[in-house]
């Protein structure tokens, strides 16, 4: 029979009708939460990267041909896809897609220190394939709208494009760009601020 002794950090983590009083949990608390996790968690197996890739190559596709045109974006995309497969268990279940945005803003960038980045001021007015359909593209093909994104800093203009482009807000947005929910929710307030301030000035 254990000894009685040990009831003492019981009754510390019990109220009154014995219900576990959160935050306050037994020293194996968290092991058997870590546990629980990751007998609940779905396996990162070949099947569900095959589904993972169904379901959004196309956003990631997408994603990087409105950033760096669309021959590129194969290529990327592949790179994306690998990086995913490789660090599988890195992605959150539920966020996977801010994740391959996150991944694919890392991929785009190193690409850019290969060659010379074209600032938004600078693209082309014939975006090929990609204009036919996709509203993002003929976003950028107003030249007001791309002299006003050309004036904002990098960071801004990044926030700016991905709540617009991929309709990122509140935890997806914060999640591509590694920051708290109220960090994405300031830096989409700044930028917005920003670009009403920029547009104001184009107008003048």
């Amino acid at each position: 029979m254990p000894p009685h002794s040990t009831s003492t950090s019981e009754d510390a983590n019990t109220n009154a009708r014995g219900d576990a009083v959160p935050g306050d949990e037994p020293d194996d608390g968290p092991r058997l939460v870590a546990r629980t996790r990751a007998a609940d968690a779905v396996p990162h197996d070949a099947p569900w990267f095959e589904a993972l890739v169904g379901e959004h190559a196309a956003a990631v596709h997408r994603f990087l041909a409105r950033r760096t045109g669309r021959d590129e974006a194969d290529d990327l995309a592949a790179d994306v896809l690998t990086t995913a497969w490789r660090r599988r268990d890195d992605i959150p279940d539920g966020g996977e897609l801010p994740w391959l945005y996150r991944t694919a803003g890392f991929v785009l960038a190193n690409h850019r220190r290969k060659g010379r980045p074209v600032p938004v001021e600078e693209v082309p007015d014939e975006v090929g394939p990609l204009g036919s359909g996709d509203p993002a593209a003929l976003f950028i093909q107003d030249e007001q709208v791309r002299t006003v994104l050309g004036a904002l800093a990098a960071r801004d203009r990044q926030i700016l494009l991905l709540n617009a482009w991929e309709g990122l807000v509140g935890d997806g947005l914060a999640a591509v760009l590694g920051v708290s929910r109220g960090g994405a929710d300031a830096a989409l307030s700044r930028a917005r601020s920003r670009l009403r301030e920029a547009w104001a000035a184009a107008d003048d």
